[in-house]
C-alpha cells in the first residue's frame, strides 16, 4: 500500500503542468542526464574578443567604469573618436570551423556545451530580429555562430547543447529607463530579453538555458517564471532542458534546476541541491585574453583537482574557454581538454553517474576525494588521489572486510590491504614503471564490498526515481 502511495505520487509530479511560481518550477525531476554527465564545457565569445584585454567585461570596464588602464590602451592603439560599436566589423571568425570544436569538445569527455549566445555587451552569436545590426549575421562574421556549432555537436558527437543569455545588457536605452524608473517598467524585457529567450529556445533548441545578467533586479521584473513555465510545459525541449539559478536578484542559490549561486562556486559542503561550478582555464578572465600568460591558465593537475573536489560533493563542473576573435581555440585549451580526455577514458567511471558518498574527502591522508557508484551489480566507492603515494597508502574512511575487493583503474592486478584497528585500511602501493602507469596525473583506488559502502541519500536519489517513472512513462 506505501510503495503504491509514494509511486502514485511520483507519477503525479512527473505528469504535472507546472504554474509561474517557484513552489511548482523547484518541483520539477532535473533530468538525469545533467547528473550523469558531471562535465561541461563553457564558451564566452562575442565582439569583446576583438581587444582581447582584461576580459569581457571590456565595454564595461572602458566606458561604464572608465578603469584606467582599459582607458590607456584605447588611447595608445586605437583613433581617438573610435566607439565600441566599431570593434564589430573586426569580429571576422575567419578560422571558425565549429567541427573542429566539436571535435575538441567530444575528445575531452564533457557531456555538454555552453556557448554564449549574447553576453552583456548585447551582440548576438545568431540572427535575432530583436538585435538589428548588432548580430552575427548582420556585422562582423556574417553567419549564424550559435547554429552552426549547434549542428556540428549534434551531428559530430554525443553532447548535449546549451546556451548562454544576458537577460541585460549595459548601455542599451531601454534597459536603462527601467533602471531609472526602479524597474516598475518592462520595455526592455517585453522588447528585448523573453522575445530573444522564445527565439533561442524555439529556433536551436537547447538542452541548457544558462541565464545571467539578472542581479540589478527580481524575477518579477524579469518575468522569469512565466517563461521557465514554458519551457518546462510546452517548449519543443521541455522533457530535457536544464536551466540554472540566475533569474533575478532573489533566485541566486534559491531557486532554479542546479545552482551556480556565484562564478567559480565551490561550496565547500554538501548543499541538498545540485549544483555548478562554473570556472575558466584562463584565471582570470572567461573571454579570451591576448596577453595572457601561461602561469595563468590552470595545469591539467589542477582542473582534475577541481574535477575531484567539484564532483565529490555533488557537483556538475563547466569548464570555461574563451576562442580568439578570429575563431580558433588556442593549443594550450586544446591540450588542457585533451589531457582531461585521456585521463577520463582511464577514471571515467568514477565521475560520470557518481554519487556522493558518506564522506567526500579523507582525514587520513590528503587531498582524497570520494565518490561512489550504485548502478552496477554491487556498490563502489573510488578514491581520487591527487598525489602518488609511496609504498602504502592510509585512507582512514572506508571499511573493508573479508568480501572486500581493492584495485587501481587502468592497473590490471588487484592490490593487496589490511584492514585498520580503528577502521580504515592500509594499501599497498605496487612498484610500477613509468611507462605502465595507467595514467599521468591524479589516481584512482576502487574499492567494491567495502563494510560502510551505502551512498549519502541526497536530492538526486529521488531525482532519479522520478525521473525513470516519466521516462517508462513516455515509452508506453
Amino acid at each position: 500500500m506505501r510503495t503504491s502511495i509514494i509511486f502514485a505520487v511520483l507519477l503525479g509530479t512527473a505528469l504535472a503542468r507546472y504554474e509561474p511560481n517557484w513552489n511548482s518550477l523547484d518541483s520539477r525531476p532535473l533530468p538525469s542526464w545533467y547528473d550523469d554527465g558531471k562535465i561541461g564545457i563553457f564558451i564566452h565569445w562575442g565582439v569583446f574578443s576583438v581587444p582581447a584585454f582584461g576580459s569581457e567585461w571590456f565595454w564595461w570596464n572602458w566606458q561604464g567604469s572608465k578603469t584606467p588602464a582599459y582607458t590607456y590602451y584605447m588611447q595608445q592603439n586605437y583613433r581617438p573618436d573610435f566607439t565600441y560599436a566599431d570593434f564589430g566589423p573586426m569580429f571576422h571568425a575567419e578560422f571558425y570551423k565549429p567541427d573542429d570544436w566539436a571535435d575538441i569538445f567530444q575528445a575531452s569527455g564533457a557531456n555538454y556545451v555552453v556557448l554564449v549566445s549574447k553576453h552583456h555587451e548585447g551582440f548576438t552569436n545568431w540572427p535575432s530580429k530583436y538585435s538589428f545590426n548588432w548580430n552575427a549575421m548582420d556585422v562582423g562574421p556574417k553567419r549564424d555562430l550559435v547554429g552552426d556549432l549547434a549542428n556540428s555537436i549534434r551531428s559530430k558527437t554525443n553532447l548535449k547543447f546549451g546556451v548562454y543569455h544576458s537577460m541585460f545588457e549595459w548601455f542599451h536605452p531601454l534597459f536603462l529607463q527601467d533602471q531609472a524608473n526602479n524597474f516598475q517598467t518592462q520595455d526592455f524585457v517585453r522588447t528585448k530579453t523573453m522575445p530573444e529567450l522564445y527565439e533561442l529556445v524555439n529556433t536551436y533548441k537547447p538542452d541548457i538555458v544558462w541565464s545571467d545578467g539578472e542581479w540589478m533586479a527580481p524575477d518579477t521584473y524579469w518575468n522569469s517564471t512565466e517563461f521557465i513555465a514554458w519551457l518546462y510545459n510546452d517548449s519543443p525541449v521541455k522533457d530535457t532542458v536544464v536551466v540554472n539559478d540566475r533569474w533575478g536578484n532573489n533566485t541566486r542559490c534559491a531557486h532554479g534546476g542546479f545552482w551556480d549561486c556565484d562564478d567559480r562556486f565551490t561550496p565547500g559542503k554538501l548543499i541538498g541541491h545540485k549544483w555548478e561550478n562554473c570556472m575558466t582555464l584562463d584565471k582570470y578572465s572567461w573571454g579570451f585574453r591576448a596577453n595572457a600568460k601561461l602561469q595563468d591558465i590552470l595545469t591539467i593537475e589542477e582542473l582534475l583537482s577541481e574535477l575531484a573536489n567539484t564532483v565529490s560533493l555533488g557537483g556538475n563542473l563547466l569548464i570555461n574557454v574563451g576562442p580568439t576573435s578570429f575563431g580558433q581555440i588556442l593549443p594550450v585549451y586544446e591540450e588542457r581538454f585533451r589531457q582531461l580526455g585521456a585521463w577520463l577514458k582511464v577514471n571515467g567511471e568514477a565521475i560520470y553517474k557518481s554519487g556522493i558518498w558518506t564522506y567526500q574527502s579523507d582525514n587520513a591522508t590528503a587531498h582524497v576525494w570520494y565518490t561512489t557508484r550504485t548502478d552496477g551489480p554491487q556498490p563502489v566507492v573510488y578514491a581520487i588521489l591527487l598525489n602518488w603515494p609511496r609504498n602504502f597508502l592510509v585512507l582512514s574512511r572506508p571499511n573493508a572486510d573479508s568480501g572486500t575487493k581493492i584495485s587501481l583503474l587502468g592497473y590490471p592486478n588487484p592490490l593487496t590491504f589490511t584492514s585498520l584497528s580503528g577502521g580504515g585500511v592500509n594499501i599497498t602501493i605496487p612498484v610500477i614503471p613509468a611507462n605502465e602507469m595507467p595514467c599521468e596525473w591524479a589516481w584512482v583506488i576502487k574499492m567494491e564490498g567495502l563494510a560502510n559502502h551505502q551512498p549519502y541519500v541526497s536530492w538526486d536519489a529521488i531525482s532519479r526515481n522520478v525521473e525513470s517513472i516519466r521516462m517508462r512513462k513516455d515509452s508506453v
